[in-house]
């Protein structure tokens, strides 16, 4: 009887121990059932936005672009590349110009604007609008004698075109003005330099004279352009020229220069001295570097030496005024050496100071002068350029 009881017993204890094995796993599986649920649906939310995001576009099949920015225009990009509150972007307009804008700085002079080429066809400038282009209003016309001046830092130039033989016909004049050194005293200086020394007081009558009354003043590439009768130049054009760059020129006529805004050209020998333009308004051009001296025949230096000695001569000079468009032969002397040898250093016109004024067709090694002595007032400066 004993022994059946503790069977019982035991058989009684193992079943409970299966039933609560039983009743700890289905526990213990549905609180993992219960987290794995909860886990999904903490999932689902966060990937429901992204999702809601992409189903139009996955419904499409497409892909939305990235925006791309617009790009610059020519002359935003010069603009913005400049980086300067005084850039202005200069653009060309006329028939048959093609040329690219190009920086300028305002206030200062326009530089290296360009000078188009048509076969058969002079081109007539640069001006303010198109009907001064068309007109060829030379008082619109715009060149390397003016202050840059822009508005929203841009500007429109308009160019023309003349027919060359209209051009020819037109039979402009170019005179060179050639002055020398300069003298607050009416009754002149003394000695044999005595006619080199303008008065002061002519020199200002000039400059006011050729500022007011309407003169046309071409750069030198200007000139050169003319010379080809690749452009057309206005009747009343005239150069502004100063041999030596004595001090007379920087202490007494320079200001005048600038107070008038007319475009000189100052030819230095740069072995005595290579100053700053004492003015924008002051192109500083070579006098050679070393050969405003005589030479074993008592001529000057530029008819003594080689072509080679010449051009060496002139390199050393353009590279210290950073320029080398035109020179002034040393006391007027020059031949065909001399000649070869300024081409050889690059540059393409020589003034010379004989006596005439520049036309289409002249020689480019030999331009012609009114040179300007002391006692020519107003009226002598009016007699020879109107």
């Amino acid at each position: 009887m004993g022994n059946e009881w503790h069977r019982s017993e035991r058989t009684a204890r193992r079943a409970r121990i299966r039933r609560n094995r039983r009743v700890w796993l289905v526990s213990t599986v549905a609180v993992i059932v219960v987290l794995g649920v909860s886990l999904s649906i903490v999932l689902a939310s966060l990937q429901a936005p992204a999702e809601a995001e992409t189903a139009p576009e996955a419904a499409s099949g497409t892909q939305t672009p990235t925006p791309e920015h617009t790009p610059l225009t020519p002359v935003e990009q010069l603009l913005a590349d400049a980086d300067d509150d005084l850039a202005c972007a200069v653009t060309f307009a006329g028939d048959g110009i093609a040329d690219a804008p190009m920086l300028q700085v305002q206030g200062t002079l326009y530089a290296a604007l360009p000078i188009p080429a048509q076969d058969g066809m002079a081109f007539g400038g640069w001006y303010t609008s198109a009907e001064t282009a068309a007109a060829f209003q030379a008082d619109a016309r715009v060149n390397g004698a003016d202050a840059v001046t822009c508005d929203n830092q841009q500007r429109e130039l308009h160019g023309s075109w003349m027919p060359a033989e209209q051009n020819a016909a037109a039979g402009t004049e170019v005179p060179i003005l050639m002055y020398h050194q300069f003298t607050t005293r009416p009754e002149g200086e003394d000695g044999w330099l005595r006619g080199n020394y303008a008065y002061i007081g002519d020199f200002e009558a000039h400059m006011t004279h050729i500022a007011s009354t309407g003169f046309y003043l071409p750069t030198w590439d200007e000139l050169s352009a003319f010379i080809d009768g690749r452009l057309y130049l206005p009747p009343r054009s005239v150069i502004v020229t100063d041999d030596d760059a004595d001090q007379t020129w920087f202490d007494l006529a320079a200001p005048i220069v600038e107070q008038q805004k007319v475009l000189a050209t100052s030819f230095m020998v740069t072995a005595y001295r290579s100053d700053p333009a004492p003015s924008p308004y002051v192109l500083r051009r070579s006098h050679t570097h070393d050969m405003h001296e005589a030479g074993a025949n008592g001529d000057g230096r530029m008819v003594n030496w080689t072509a080679d000695e010449i051009a060496a001569d002139l390199n050393t000079s353009g590279d210290l005024l950073g320029a080398r468009e035109v020179i002034a032969y040393p006391y007027g002397h020059y031949n065909d050496t001399a000649k070869q040898g300024v081409a050889q250093a690059g540059y393409e016109m020589a003034r010379t100071i004989e006596p005439g004024k520049v036309v289409i067709g002249t020689d480019k090694y030999a331009l012609p002068v009114v040179r300007i002595d002391y006692g020519m007032g107003l009226d002598s400066l009016i007699s020879r350029i109107g």
